[in-house]
């Protein structure tokens, strides 16, 4: 049997290979909680390896998803709702003024519950000259059955402030957040503040 590329290794469990005979193979995947998304995006690197070992990987090869792609109208449907009270955090900033907050891990959370074929990633991390700050680039990308979308936003923290967590960690959570709210995620909070 052929070698295959090694990001199919932690795939292994869940995939599913039936040799058709010596001279040739069938690929047939079972990708268990996947997504045709993935498997499109890969497809290349499978009909390379196949093509090279003289192996043949048929359209007729379907790979079942799991059902939780969506059409991006009702992921960002979801994703604009108001987020309720109790998820919503207050912080003081030194001059006193109140900042109300969705924590990070929370809106972690209500992507992997409202956009679970996300991704997101730092995109630039950028210290100021005087080093007094650093800057962070983050962006989300969601996954529809229609189309993908990505945003990026920006966050920046005081290398000086050490309430908690490290500024580039501060930074990414604050342009991680920005992000989201690009998409309609806790976005009511702005428009509040503004009021």
């Amino acid at each position: 049997m052929a070698s295959f590329p090694s990001k199919l290794k932690p795939l292994t469990k869940a995939l599913s290979w039936v040799s058709s005979s010596s001279s040739s193979f069938n690929l047939k995947l079972l990708l268990l909680q996947s997504s045709y998304r993935w498997y499109s995006k890969s497809s290349t690197s499978f009909t390379s390896a196949a093509a090279e070992s003289g192996g043949i990987v048929d359209d007729n090869d379907i790979v079942p998803t799991s059902g939780i792609s969506r059409p991006l109208s009702e992921i960002l449907k979801e994703l604009n709702k108001k987020v309720p009270d109790s998820l919503i955090r207050n912080r003081v900033e030194k001059d006193g003024f109140s900042i109300r907050y969705i924590p990070w891990h929370i809106v972690n959370r209500i992507m992997n519950m409202h956009a679970p074929e996300w991704s997101g990633e730092v995109r630039n991390i950028t210290y100021s000259a005087d080093g007094k700050s650093v800057s962070v680039v983050y962006r989300v990308t969601l996954y529809g059955t229609d189309a993908e979308i990505y945003r990026e936003s920006t966050g920046t923290a005081s290398m000086d402030e050490t309430s908690y967590g490290d500024p580039v960690q501060k930074a990414e959570a604050m342009a991680f957040r920005r992000a989201c709210a690009r998409f309609g995620l806790g976005l009511h909070l702005y428009h509040e503040d503004a009021s």
